[in-house]
């Protein structure tokens, strides 16, 4: 491997594609030392911490948010939405294709259909990106104690709060846009989901330094501390769940295809034999990410209802319900992870269905004169590739769901915070590992290409290829 990372840099265009990525990210990360005009950004951290350390909604909305986004509420700079709209705009297009005749006509047209689904998505981003900022500033206005800048709290300033801070948070998200489609068109791997990975990575140091000033080797271990046991379990943790999210992310049922024979003269041609690969995975993060965010609102939706009926019927029949509710859709309880995985499940089989359509790959495998054995061509291919689906995608979601449930579980009985345990799992880890192997497998095509040994393959087997 350390053979590989040095023949990157012997291939000038692959060399430059890689250093001009870095750049990119570097400047990305540069961005979140810019602060909004007239937020208080000691009072924010303060509430983020204190929030993210007692599990309040207003805690979890923060962390979910960082993670999807690749930016931080928690500091307010110019990056604080990230690229949540452009992948939110995204989303709701991808799903209005199966709905909108205009949008299928579109896709179908190929790659200048595509631009102008790409074009009306930016419009889109531009507009989610006006009302998560307006939201966001109001909320920091409003809260108790507020967190911007008593100056800008008078009514004469308070317009220019927010019409900076809405430039502001807007700009940045378009930034980030736009460097994802540089990263695309001049670097290497995926623009958006590297600016994502980038920022979940960013927050590893922070959970090591826990670790360590948490660590405690003495056999008089202080409450509270860690010692040697529990470094390896996080540690041994930490490679089960990173090779399980590698195993789910690479996983495939492979069919059986045949091609069918043509003669042509005295010559035949086809005939051969190959595999439909279907990923066991189908539906990649999007289900744990549906999950996690429909699981913010009842956990605080219930803290809400659950203080409002402690001061208007303290001990009453209507109070102990709330609190009931509130204290069991805590984050880790019981009723808590076994409705995100009902949720995990009901989304993998939805999003499967919208991304992937039995009936269009049994056409494509009919126009391509291919069929799978013992099964003829058209609606019963179709059957069969849709009763194939629907079992393989049972299996990839209880991966997901296992993935999804373990930070909460460390949490709840270990004691361990969010920021640590989202490293045994979640939407976080999933995103990492997804963008590791394509970066991987796009870097190893690079130098395969050139005659070079890649990650994956010895130099000793290359060899015996060349001769």
């Amino acid at each position: 491997m350390l053979q590989a990372v040095f023949n990157i840099f012997k291939i000038p265009e692959l060399r430059n594609r890689v250093m001009f990525t870095i750049g990119m990210l570097v400047i990305y990360r540069l961005g979140f030392w810019i602060p909004l005009v007239g937020v208080d950004q000691t009072i924010i951290a303060e509430a983020a911490q204190k929030a993210s350390e007692q599990s309040t909604g207003f805690g979890k909305i923060i962390q979910y948010a960082s993670i999807f986004s690749g930016g931080s509420f928690s500091q307010s700079t110019i990056f604080g939405l990230g690229i949540m709209p452009y992948i939110t705009a995204a989303i709701i297009f991808q799903l209005l294709q199966t709905a909108v005749p205009r949008l299928q006509e579109l896709k179908k047209e190929g790659a200048s259909g595509q631009q102008k689904i790409t074009e009306w998505t930016r419009y889109a981003t531009v507009g989610m990106c006006l009302i998560q900022a307006t939201m966001w500033l109001k909320f920091l206005a409003s809260s108790s104690p507020p967190m911007v800048q008593p100056e800008f709290l008078i009514p004469g300033n308070i317009a220019l709060y927010y019409l900076a801070g809405i430039t502001g948070l807007t700009a940045g998200s378009m930034f980030l846009m736009w460097l994802g489609e540089q990263i695309d068109k001049y670097g290497i791997g995926n623009g958006v989901s590297m600016i994502l990975t980038a920022g979940i990575i960013s927050r590893m140091p922070n959970a090591v330094m826990w670790i360590v000033e948490n660590f405690d080797g003495s056999q008089q271990r202080a409450p509270g501390k860690m010692g040697f046991l529990g470094i390896f379990f996080l540690l041994g943790a930490f490679i089960l769940v990173v090779a399980g999210a590698i195993l789910i992310t690479v996983a495939q049922r492979r069919i059986p295809i045949q091609q069918a024979k043509h003669t042509r003269g005295r010559k035949t041609f086809g005939g051969g034999k190959h595999y439909l690969p279907l990923r066991v995975n189908h539906a990649g993060v999007m289900p744990i990410i549906f999950a996690s965010s429909l699981m913010i609102f009842p956990s605080a939706f219930f803290g809400y209802l659950s203080t409002a009926a402690a001061q208007t019927d303290p001990g009453g029949m209507w109070h102990r319900f709330t609190a009931f509710l509130n204290t069991h859709f805590m984050i880790g309880e019981y009723p808590y992870v076994l409705v995100e995985i009902v949720l995990i499940y009901f989304f993998s089989y939805f999003w499967t269905t919208v991304v992937f359509s039995p009936e269009d790959m049994a056409k494509q495998l009919r126009d391509n004169g291919s069929f799978i054995p013992g099964l003829r061509p058209g609606p019963r291919t179709a059957e069969y590739l849709e009763t194939v689906v629907e079992r393989i995608t049972y299996v990839g979601a209880g991966f997901l769901a296992i993935i999804a449930i373990i930070p909460s579980i460390i949490t709840k009985h270990m004691g361990i915070p969010m920021m640590v345990s989202s490293f045994l799992g979640g939407t976080g880890l999933l995103i990492v590992v997804s963008v590791g192997l394509d970066l991987m497998q796009r870097v190893e095509a690079n130098l395969l290409m050139r005659n070079y040994p890649g990650f994956l393959s010895g130099g000793d087997q290359l060899r015996s290829r060349r001769g």
